[in-house]
């Protein structure tokens, strides 16, 4: 049931978007758009095709910054979570600085990362990171302070280990809210690999953006554009199908 309702979402995306690259072919060629306001999806198709190799070259660079990034959100922001949780005085020093850390605008800091880590990866690393790493905080500790008070005290009866009650009682009842929050910090992440490849690379689709724009060539750009979307699609329905992997009962609640 849920394979053939995946299916039928999966088609009804894939037409939509046939129909928008459709329209869009139609105006730019009935009102004879310029190439440089809005290329035509044609052009960007055989941009993509005529120079694949490069393309995939330069995506698999962009992946792999935001797949380290956000895999490090992931472990940094559940150990932040944890720690908040645990302790009342942690939280109180802590959170107001996660807080007022997470309202400085990344961009504003990507250069800064540059002047630390020089040109290479890790700042781009770093701010996918940081990007990344407060949604996955804020619904890790939502999940683990939602935990229902008869779930809880049912493990004190039972009279385990603090280690034995956190991962098989109050871990798998959060455990929804950290999928939750590893699908924004996805997304997250992929946008701060962007971002930091804008400040300072030489590889990368924020790369190929960046230096596209310089000469005006809008095809190019918007068939980066069309990869980043592709790429935030995929990444996200891998989290989907994880979710469905780790949270079995849910999908049995919901048939």
């Amino acid at each position: 049931m849920i394979g053939m309702n995946n299916l039928k979402a999966g088609a009804a995306g894939l037409f939509s978007l046939v129909v928008v690259l459709i329209v869009w072919e139609v105006i730019c060629r009935v009102f004879e758009v310029r190439e440089i306001m809005l290329p035509l999806p044609t052009d960007i198709l055989a941009e993509l095709y005529n120079e694949a190799a490069w393309y995939a070259s330069q995506t698999l660079y962009t992946l792999w910054i935001t797949v380290l990034g956000f895999v490090l959100a992931v472990v940094g922001g559940v150990l932040i979570a944890v720690a908040l949780v645990s302790s009342r005085l942690f939280e109180r020093f802590l959170y107001p600085l996660i807080i007022g850390f997470n309202s400085v605008p990344k961009v504003a800091l990507a250069p800064l990362f540059v002047v630390w880590m020089g040109t290479g990866a890790e700042p781009k690393i770093a701010i996918a990171f940081l990007i990344a790493v407060f949604a996955i905080i804020v619904d890790t500790v939502h999940g683990l302070r939602s935990v229902p008070q008869d779930v809880t005290d049912l493990g004190r009866v039972l009279k385990g280990t603090s280690w034995d009650f956190f991962f098989k009682v109050k871990l798998p009842c959060a455990l929804p809210s950290v999928v939750a929050g590893m699908k924004v910090a996805m997304s997250l992440a992929l946008v701060g690999a962007i971002v930091g490849e804008f400040v300072s690379s030489q590889r990368g689709l924020g790369y190929v953006i960046m230096s596209a724009q310089g000469v005006f060539d809008t095809v190019r750009v918007f068939a980066a554009l069309f990869i980043l979307a592709a790429m935030g699609v995929v990444l996200y329905g891998a989290l989907v199908w994880l979710e469905r992997r780790a949270t079995p009962w849910r999908q049995v609640h919901e048939d």
